[in-house]
């Protein structure tokens, strides 16, 4: 029954090394990029310590906008940018390109989200104390959500794994390559199975890490 899936074992290791490039520059422009801006959304907020009304919307409605665009279609809107930045729009490399720029928001949301956990009186306590914003921001926020922020992380992980997996629809490359190529085209319904148990299974371990971590690091 399996005999399709022994014959592409190569490929199959091909296609996870595509999807962890893939994964691992989307989610590392998150967290260089959409950290800092999920920072700024918190702090520009209503009675936060940077509070700016103007600034605030404008970041939320661009948040906003990102977000509100279906992924397959955000990929194709961007082919330009893309075969700009990186030369080419097949590959894994192109793929990251518009991942990136859907992570990027999606995480800064995440992160605005965790920080509005954070007590507001040990806010108030650090400010009382002479702290100045960088230091609340990094010795008290950050310290104080970082089990909120590692179960967003691994939100974030599953969510774009499974988002990676549709950039094989315009030769990405990755799993979801394999499975459309192979298990949909050729009709080899055991790829197909094989691809989704294995996307099932690197979910499973993702979830799993980040839900341990996450304990391990709340102090509460």
């Amino acid at each position: 029954m399996f005999d399709n899936v022994i014959a592409l074992l190569p490929e199959i290791g091909v296609s996870i090394v595509e999807t962890s490039i893939m994964v691992g520059i989307s989610i590392g422009s998150a967290l260089l990029l959409g950290m800092p801006l999920g920072v700024l959304l918190f702090l520009t907020g209503k009675g936060q310590l940077l509070e700016s009304p103007i600034l605030f919307r404008i970041l939320s409605s661009l948040v906003n906008i990102v977000r509100s665009f279906p992924f397959l279609i955000l990929l194709v809107a961007l082919i330009p940018l893309t075969r700009t930045l990186v030369g080419t729009t097949i590959g894994p490399v192109a793929a990251a390109v518009p991942l990136s720029i859907a992570a990027i928001p999606y995480f800064a949301r995440l992160v605005e989200q965790s920080l509005r956990e954070v007590s507001r009186g040990v806010i108030e306590a650090a400010v009382a104390m002479g702290a100045s914003t960088y230091q609340i921001v990094w010795k008290v926020l950050l310290t104080e959500a970082r089990a909120g922020l590692t179960l967003g992380l691994t939100v974030l992980i599953v969510s774009f794994l499974s988002y990676s997996a549709m950039a094989g629809v315009v030769g990405g490359g990755g799993i979801g390559d394999l499975a459309i190529r192979f298990g949909y085209y050729r009709f080899q319904t055991d790829v197909m199975i094989v691809t989704v148990l294995l996307l099932v299974v690197l979910v499973q371990v993702i979830q799993f890490a980040g839900n341990r971590l996450a304990h391990y690091l709340d102090k509460r």
